[in-house]
């Protein structure tokens, strides 16, 4: 019996009780968790650091960003309401809320060491909604994943959480029969790889992927004329913040006529220094993609391994699929279109995203409410007068989008409906009310908000 085997029917076995907790049982253990995180976070955060050289400032928001995922979680499943309970008192009485999926692969992400890997939201959500979590560590940080795999292990109840290695063990754990989901952060081609896995089972499982994204920013003419030299200051610091590494960075910039504002970019680009990219074979992908797109565009500025900047065309863009590729790293492409038709055109080309941005002036986004119209469809978030890199953790965001920047656009990784995506409807007709979950008991002796007869009540 492999390790991942052993792990996955311990995982099945330890669901029958974990999956029934109380939302103020698996509350405290994820704020056990957090607190264990923190009591300890100098020796998480030096790890993180010797394996990614990421800086300890950065490691530090990082762990104090996934203390607060974690009691982010904590809180909603004490409170209760996010089962959606929905009762009907009519011919028949029917009553329904959501119950975990089951035990669920999570597979640690290369660039977020702890956000996004093995205390990430991706296990803190499925924690929360009731399933067990076996996560996949990532081999760019496994002393890091052991570490702070431990720390979880000795506060879960036995076998609710586990640690495997390996490009085969994540495999395996796909295929595996007691696994009833995925969670993955990475490549498209890595996520295209499990999902096809997935749904190739006899039994399919959902995959759900989240593969990067270009993040188009888009600049209206009003916006570029007023604040150009302060959104090229702001796009810089975007584009090249850890250098580059993020699934939210800034790839493709599409504005008109703005020669002085590419030059300013483009000496600031230019004066970034390199910086260490978390492992060799991204670097290498990295800087593939660099020579790639200086074959077809205007290659601006660029640092030896660091910092590029393209230009192109919107004909030439258009015309050129691989320049809608992703370029994990300091790297951005500036399209700049003759006329508003062509602005237009783009947006309709694009393939789904995590992130789009739009720079306007004052009452200049109404005026292009054809182009947010667009927009809307190809994002799972909009950001007005900003920049997409940084994922505020609150209920509200959505850190998803559609295919191909995740395998699901009804999804997100962050904020509160994370717990959605481990959990599934189910509805008991004319059921003793002895053998109803407490969210569903006539009393409603939890006190939640509840849908009844059609009526939002508490």
């Amino acid at each position: 019996m492999s390790a991942v085997d052993r792990a996955a029917r311990a995982a099945s076995t330890a669901f029958a009780t974990y999956g029934t907790l109380s939302g103020r049982k698996k509350g405290q253990l994820l704020r056990a968790v957090a607190s264990r995180l923190e009591a300890n976070g100098d020796a998480i955060v030096e790890q993180a650091n010797r394996e990614t050289s990421l800086g300890l400032p950065r490691l530090k928001g990082e762990l104090t960003r996934t203390c607060n995922q974690l009691r982010l979680f904590a809180a909603l499943v004490e409170e209760g309401s996010w089962v959606d309970a929905r009762i009907d008192h009519g011919k028949v009485d029917v009553r329904s809320m959501l119950r975990p999926l089951g035990p669920v692969a999570v597979f640690g992400a290369s660039n977020f060491p702890l956000a996004f890997s093995v205390p990430g939201g991706d296990t803190a959500s499925a924690l929360a909604a009731g399933c067990p979590v076996i996560v996949k560590a990532h081999p760019a940080h496994p002393q890091t994943s052991k570490l702070v795999a431990g720390m979880i292990s000795e506060l879960m109840p036995e076998d609710v959480f586990a640690l495997v290695e390996g490009y085969e063990a994540g495999i395996e754990l796909v295929k595996h029969p007691r696994i009833k989901a995925v969670a993955f952060t990475g490549s498209r081609r890595g996520g295209r790889a499990l999902m096809d896995i997935g749904a190739a089972r006899p039994e399919p499982i959902p995959v759900y992927a989240e593969m990067g994204s270009i993040n188009p920013v888009f600049i209206l003419p009003r916006a570029l004329r007023q604040r150009g030299a302060e959104i090229a200051a702001g796009l810089h610091a975007s584009v090249t913040v850890g250098a580059g590494q993020f699934c939210t960075n800034p790839g493709l910039i599409v504005t008109t006529a703005a020669d002085a504002f590419v030059e300013d970019l483009a000496t600031r680009m230019a004066a970034t220094p390199c910086a260490p990219m978390l492992t060799p074979a991204i670097a290498d992908t990295y800087n593939a993609g660099v020579a790639r797109f200086a074959s077809v565009a205007d290659r601006r500025a660029f640092v030896e391994g660091g910092a590029a900047l393209f230009t192109t065309s919107a004909s030439t863009f258009l015309s050129h699929e691989e320049l809608m590729d992703e370029v994990f790293g300091p790297s951005s492409l500036v399209v700049q279109c003759e006329s508003r038709d062509r602005l237009l055109e783009i947006a309709r080309a694009l393939e789904g995203q995590l992130t789009v941005t739009v720079h306007a002036a004052e009452g200049e986004a109404e005026e292009y409410r054809d182009l947010l119209a667009i927009l809307e469809t190809k994002a799972g978030r909009i950001v007005f007068n900003g920049y997409p890199t940084g994922v505020e953790v609150v209920p509200a965001m959505v850190h998803g989008g559609p295919y191909p920047a995740t395998s699901d656009g009804r999804s997100t990784s962050v904020g509160t409906r994370a717990i959605e995506r481990f959990a599934r409807p189910v509805s008991w007709q004319n059921a003793p009310d002895q053998v109803l979950p407490d969210e569903l008991k006539e009393p409603n002796p939890l006190g939640i908000r509840r849908m009844v007869n059609g009526r939002y009540a508490s």
